[in-house]
């Protein structure tokens, strides 16, 4: 039996200072929102939205798509800066140092200025900032019918469209920071080298989401224990790809396990003292 505990830590280190970033900023992003919520025709529309974007992203030649996602992550870095510091002129230094390292080290060639661990590093700011500045986007509602919607999306892409297997492809490929990926521990070792363990950005970021609303509509103790029970997941979802050598698997679905259990027994038990 072949397992690892490099991601399932990784998960839970990632939600948790999604819980806090989210803490912190809670008050200024309401501001910039505007108090606004997804309703569920929101949700319905943002998941179809998605899943077509997914298949487009596919199609699109890889250039094209490597500029598109530069500049929305560039976009991204600016407006979070911008929230953190409240002036333009620092939060533009951000995207441009993320767009010169990508040039220097992909398109110039420049190992020390781009490799995994640079990789890593942004697609883990990226996933947490995407969590934290939609977070107070959703209910608990908007929250569960998003959670379930997603998976399906999630589920066709990799298992009857592959489009989601392609995409990744393609991020390790263009060496985009669209996945985190880290050596498994205990190592395996193949042909190649050291086998990694790799989660995408959608992934990363729809655990801190759930972490998140989780937080909000209960409190921090229940939060992490659907930390918890999602890193649990993923451990034993893991070693069972990694035993039996699946290379992919709906990431969502793997999360989702975790969090389901946590959630119904808490609604089970706030049920059952109401009764009382």
């Amino acid at each position: 039996m072949q397992f690892d505990i490099t991601m399932p830590i990784f998960l839970f280190l990632l939600c948790f200072a999604s819980i806090k970033i989210y803490k912190k900023f809670e008050g200024k992003l309401k501001q910039i929102l505007e108090e606004k919520e997804f309703q569920i025709k929101d949700i319905i529309v943002l998941v179809a939205v998605m899943g077509v974007m997914i298949s487009i992203m596919v199609l699109v030649p890889s250039l094209a798509l490597t500029v598109i996602i530069l500049f929305a992550f560039s976009m991204l870095l600016f407006t979070f800066s911008l929230i953190a510091t409240e002036k333009w002129y620092i939060s533009i230094i951000p995207p441009i140092v993320f767009i010169l390292l990508y040039y220097f080290g992909v398109f110039l060639n420049i190992p020390y200025l781009w490799n995994s661990y640079i990789t890593n590093i942004f697609a883990t700011l990226f996933a947490i900032m995407i969590t934290v500045y939609v977070g107070g986007l959703f209910t608990w509602k908007t929250t569960a019918i998003f959670a379930v919607l997603l998976t399906a999306i999630d589920i066709v892409h990799v298992f009857l469209t592959g489009h989601m297997v392609k995409l990744a492809e393609h991020a390790i490929e263009s060496k985009l920071p669209l996945l985190v990926s880290l050596p498994v521990l205990p190592p395996i070792y193949t042909e190649k080298g050291l086998a990694p363990t790799g989660l995408g950005l959608g992934d990363l970021f729809f655990a801190g989401m759930l972490s998140i609303q989780t937080f909000k509509e209960m409190n921090r103790k229940y939060a992490l224990y659907s930390i918890l029970g999602i890193s649990i997941s993923f451990f034993i979802f893991e070693a069972l790809l990694l035993t039996y050598g699946i290379a992919f698997f709906p990431g969502t679905l793997v999360i989702i396990c975790g969090w389901f259990p946590v959630m119904l027994v808490q609604k089970l038990r706030e049920k059952t003292f109401k009764a009382v």
